[in-house]
C-alpha cells in the first residue's frame, strides 16, 4: 500500500481557500459521523482526519490537485448506503463529501434524457421523470436515500435491472474528475459510437477508485402506463426457484422477479407492521412485475402469468400492492433489531444457476452458528444472503464467516458467477476479490489504476490493493 503523510494545519488552509471554511471539519462529532457507512462491526470503521464538502467539479479538481501535493488519501463519499465499507476512509485522510452537488439540471422530454449532478437523490430523478411522463430506469432498493453518483460508482442493480439493466445502462456520458485532479467528460449522447476505448465504462462501477463523477447526462424511456404485480405464494423452495426460467420461455419480459425467503418474509413483517398473507407459515415470496404500453396485453400478461404460477406449484397468487413492496424493502433493515453485526453477501451467477445457487448455500448455512437469510433478484440471478452474528464470540464470528465464503465464493465462480453482483467490493472483499479473480484480469486491473492513479490516492484500499 503507497505511504501517505498526515493532513497539515497547511493543507487545511487550503482546503478552505478551495471550499470555503464552513465546508472544512475536523471537529471530533463530524469525523465520527464519517467513519462508517452502512457498516455496523465497529472494528471495520475508521475516523478521517478532515471531512471536505464541494459544491462543483472545479472545486472536485481543486481539492484533488491538493491531495495529491500533499500525498494525502481521499475517499469520495456519497450518501454513504455502501455496505460493502465502500464509503469508509480505511487509511484516514480526506472524506469528500459529494451531497452538496444535488441539482437536477435538465429533463429533456423530447430527446428523453436527463443531466443531474452527483448528489441527486435517486428518487428525485425518477419522481422528476415520471413528471414529464418519462421513466428513470435505474431503481435501487435504497433509492430514496442513494445519491445518482454513487449508484453510478458502484453499478447500482436493483428491482428493475432484469428488464431495463444495471445504472451502466441508463448511463449516456459523466463528467469526471480524474485522481489527479483533471476534469473531463467521458461518453455522449450517442446510439453507438467505436471511437477509441469506452472509459464512460471503465469508469462506471470503479467505485470512485478511478475517477470522482461530478455529473451525468442520464437515459429516460416511455413511462409504461400499464402494469401488473403479483406475489407467488411457495411452501417448497424447489418449486419457487422454477418460475423464473418459467416466465423467461413464456416470453413474458418481467420488469423485476424478486425472492423472500420466509426468514426475511417474517423479520420484514415484523418490522414493517404488515401482515402479509401466508408470513407466518413458512413460505417464500416470489413478487413478479410486468410493464406494458397495452391495456389488452395486461390481461393477457396477467392470465399468463397466473397459470404459470399455478403450474409451477404456487399455493397462492396474489396482488403485489404496496404493502408487499413495503416488506420487500424493508428486508435488509428489519434483520438490524435482529443482530447489530450482519454480514451482506451479493452474490451473482447465471440466471439459470439461481436455483441451484440458493439450495446448496442454504445447506451449507446450516453448518455454522450464524443465521442465513435469503433474498434474490431472481430475474437477473443477483442472490442477497444476510448473515447475522447474535451473540457469537468475534472470533468464532469471522472464522465461521471465512470457513462459509471459502465454500460459497468457489461454488459461484464454478457456476460462472462473480462475488458481486450490484453492492460492490468496496473495503470488505478486497481479500476475495485478489484470491478468485484471474490473475490475468487482476493484473490488467491494477495496471489502469496505476496509470490513472500513480499515488493511490482515490478511495486506496477498496477493490483491490495496487501496492
Amino acid at each position: 500500500m503507497a505511504k501517505y503523510n498526515p493532513v497539515t494545519p497547511e493543507l487545511l488552509e487550503e482546503l478552505k481557500k478551495v471550499v470555503g471554511g464552513a465546508n472544512v471539519k475536523t471537529d471530533a462529532e463530524t469525523l465520527d459521523r464519517f467513519k462508517t457507512d452502512e457498516e455496523t462491526d465497529p472494528r471495520l470503521m475508521h475516523l478521517p482526519e478532515v471531512v471536505v464538502w464541494v459544491n462543483s467539479t472545479e472545486e472536485v479538481a481543486a481539492v484533488m490537485k491538493l491531495a495529491n501535493q500533499f500525498v494525502v488519501p481521499v475517499t469520495p463519499r456519497s450518501a454513504g448506503t455502501s455496505v460493502s465499507d465502500g464509503a469508509i476512509p480505511v487509511l484516514g485522510g480526506i472524506v469528500l463529501n459529494m451531497e452538496k452537488m444535488n441539482k437536477i439540471i435538465e429533463i429533456n422530454e423530447d430527446a428523453m434524457y436527463a443531466v443531474a449532478e452527483a448528489g441527486a437523490r435517486t428518487i428525485d430523478i425518477q419522481m422528476a421523470a415520471k413528471a414529464k411522463g418519462l421513466l428513470y430506469a435505474g431503481d435501487p432498493c435504497s433509492a430514496e436515500s442513494c445519491l445518482i453518483g454513487g449508484n453510478i460508482a458502484t453499478n447500482a442493480g436493483g428491482n428493475k435491472a432484469v428488464r431495463y439493466g444495471t445504472t451502466r445502462h441508463q448511463v449516456y456520458s459523466v463528467e469526471v474528475v480524474t485522481p489527479t485532479g483533471e476534469i473531463t467528460t467521458l461518453g455522449s449522447r450517442l446510439k453507438k459510437c467505436s471511437t477509441g476505448y469506452c472509459l464512460e465504462q471503465l469508469i462506471m462501477g470503479s467505485e470512485g477508485t478511478l475517477g470522482i463523477i461530478c455529473k451525468a447526462t442520464l437515459k429516460l424511456l416511455p413511462l409504461p402506463p400499464y402494469k401488473v404485480d403479483v406475489a407467488a405464494v411457495y411452501d417448497d423452495l424447489d418449486k419457487a426457484v422454477t418460475l423464473v426460467p418459467n416466465l423467461v420461455k413464456a416470453g413474458l419480459e418481467p420488469t423485476s422477479v424478486e425472492f423472500m425467503d420466509s426468514n426475511f418474509l417474517k423479520s420484514s413483517c415484523e418490522y414493517s407492521e404488515i401482515k402479509l398473507p401466508h408470513c407466518d407459515e413458512g413460505v417464500c415470496y416470489l413478487i413478479v412485475s410486468m410493464e406494458t404500453f397495452n391495456e389488452d396485453e395486461v390481461d393477457a400478461k396477467m392470465e399468463k402469468l397466473a397459470e404459470i404460477c399455478e403450474e409451477s406449484g404456487a399455493i397462492d397468487v396474489l396482488e403485489a400492492d404496496e404493502r408487499v413492496w413495503t416488506v420487500r424493502r424493508n428486508c435488509l433493515e428489519s434483520t438490524r433489531s435482529l443482530s447489530k453485526i450482519a454480514q451482506s453477501d451479493d452474490l451473482v451467477v447465471p440466471v439459470d444457476q439461481i436455483a441451484n445457487c440458493i439450495k446448496r448455500l442454504t445447506e451449507e448455512a446450516k453448518k455454522y452458528d450464524f443465521t442465513m437469510f435469503c433474498l434474490a433478484h431472481a430475474g437477473d440471478g443477483n442472490l442477497h444472503f444476510q448473515h447475522m452474528k447474535g451473540d457469537m464470540s468475534d472470533e468464532a464470528w469471522e472464522q465461521q464467516q471465512h470457513a462459509f465464503h471459502e465454500t460459497a465464493y468457489s461454488y459461484v465462480y464454478s457456476l460462472g458467477g462473480r462475488i458481486s453482483g450490484e453492492h460492490g467490493i468496496g473495503a470488505k472483499k478486497v481479500y476475495a476479490m485478489e484470491k478468485y479473480t484471474d490473475p490475468v484480469e487482476l493484473a490488467m486491473m491494477k495496471a489502469i489504476k496505476k496509470a490513472l492513479d500513480p499515488l493511490d490516492i482515490l478511495n486506496p484500499g477498496k477493490v483491490m490493493n495496487v501496492y
